[in-house]
């Protein structure tokens, strides 16, 4: 006997994977540099020089043992305080350790996070598009996953479909800022308008209702704001994971951050370790926590990126496509021709051009592609694009 649902999740993988194994396959039969891979968010900055060289000398200079061994649940003092002082000196908060979780990345923040939350009758909404994990994540911790309709084409937030899903049985809802998978900002405007929905409706109900701030790519911007929810709505809660600031996705580091002037604050924060200690969570990895304290305050250099960002961007539009204008993380979010993304896909796939459809986004008519990719390929990739649009014009698609 074993558990139906766990099962479909490990043998179905996310469309995601199912593209970069489909890739992987094809690279194998007509080479690497033939297939164009838009599928998977794998950083293509190296890390930091810095953080290199501080695992050097993490290794040469401090005593192995406790180099190796288990830290305090929660994590070390000296890591969680390096992520107050660097969020306090970034938006004028006033964190401390006492409010930080040093977590295995963002994944088992957020899933600590929803089972703290997961009472009788819980529900939590997310906003479409939406990071395709959110589902399972909150079904798994005992909640009812809702979706709010996306605010196409700007992918915003509209509030009034948020407030028509809002009910006294609503614990939370996620954010994702800048957003996977369509690379918007939600704007200052935005998010003070949903504050003054979800105060409103706090009193209403009479208990908080929590926003879940997803932040990997809080720090991937281009020229734009990205505000700092916890500023404009006291009952936020932060995830966050230096996979994408550091480029180090493989080394699982991230953290919950959850103020003590948010509502039950403390209590909420000792459930939240409570319920990453039933999921089996013991400690991050104790080198990077060290790494964390040397390194807390590195920002990327984004100049490749926004480089790659503005050639696609700008050549889809001149080719016709619809999309969103992505003012952070590596996605764009492209309106499909003819409005099916699914079967655009299978189109694109063979021509050995791999874009994600977004159904298991929310938004089954836009497809998702990641621009942390060489450049060149990029260049290269732009006529298979054409040849699609020109082809789907023949055929009356748009």
């Amino acid at each position: 006997m074993y558990n139906e649902t766990c099962h479909q999740l490990g043998v179905k993988r996310n469309c995601i994977r199912e593209l970069f194994e489909f890739g992987r396959q094809r690279a194998a039969v007509v080479g690497a540099e033939n297939v164009f891979d838009y599928s998977l968010g794998n950083p293509s900055l190296p890390a930091p020089p810095e953080v290199n060289r501080a695992i050097h000398d993490i290794l040469n200079e401090e005593d192995s043992l406790s180099v190796h061994g288990y830290t305090s649940n929660i994590g070390d003092y000296e890591a969680r305080a390096a992520v107050a002082r660097d969020l306090n000196q970034r938006f004028g908060t006033d964190a401390r350790p006492e409010e930080i979780f040093l977590t295995c990345g963002a994944a088992p923040a957020l899933i600590a996070v929803l089972r703290a939350l997961a009472v009788e009758d819980g529900e939590v909404l997310a906003i479409a598009p939406y990071f395709t994990e959110y589902k399972p994540f909150a079904e798994r911790s005992g909640l009812r996953f809702r979706l709010v309709p996306p605010d196409i084409p700007d992918f915003q937030i509209k509030l009034d479909a948020v407030e028509a899903m809002l009910t006294p049985h609503t614990q939370a809802l996620i954010l994702n800022s800048p957003n996977n998978p369509s690379g918007v900002v939600y704007t200052r405007k935005t998010l003070t308008e949903l504050a003054a929905l979800l105060e409103r409706k706090e009193r209403e109900y009479g208990h908080p209702i929590y926003i879940l701030s997803d932040e990997p790519y809080r720090e991937l911007a281009y020229g734009v704001e990205v505000p700092f929810i916890p500023c404009i709505y006291a009952d936020t809660v932060v995830c966050y994971s230096y996979s994408k600031c550091l480029s180090i996705p493989g080394e699982r580091l991230g953290y919950v951050y959850v103020p003590r002037r948010c509502a039950d604050g403390e209590q909420l924060y000792w459930t939240v370790t409570g319920a990453a200690r039933a999921s089996g969570h013991i400690c991050a990895p104790s080198i990077w926590q060290r790494v964390l304290v040397r390194c807390s305050k590195l920002t990327p250099d984004l100049q490749s990126y926004d480089r790659a960002r503005t050639l696609l961007y700008e050549s889809l539009k001149d080719m016709g496509y619809r999309c969103a204008k992505p003012d952070g993380a590596f996605y764009i979010f492209v309106e499909a021709p003819g409005g099916d993304a699914a079967a655009f896909s299978e189109r694109a796939k063979k021509k050995d051009l791999l874009v994600v459809p977004g159904g298991d986004f929310g938004c089954a008519s836009y497809f998702r592609l990641c621009y942390c990719i060489p450049y060149e390929k990029i260049e290269r990739s732009l006529p298979l694009f054409r040849e699609l649009m020109d082809e789907c014009r023949a055929e009356g698609l748009v």
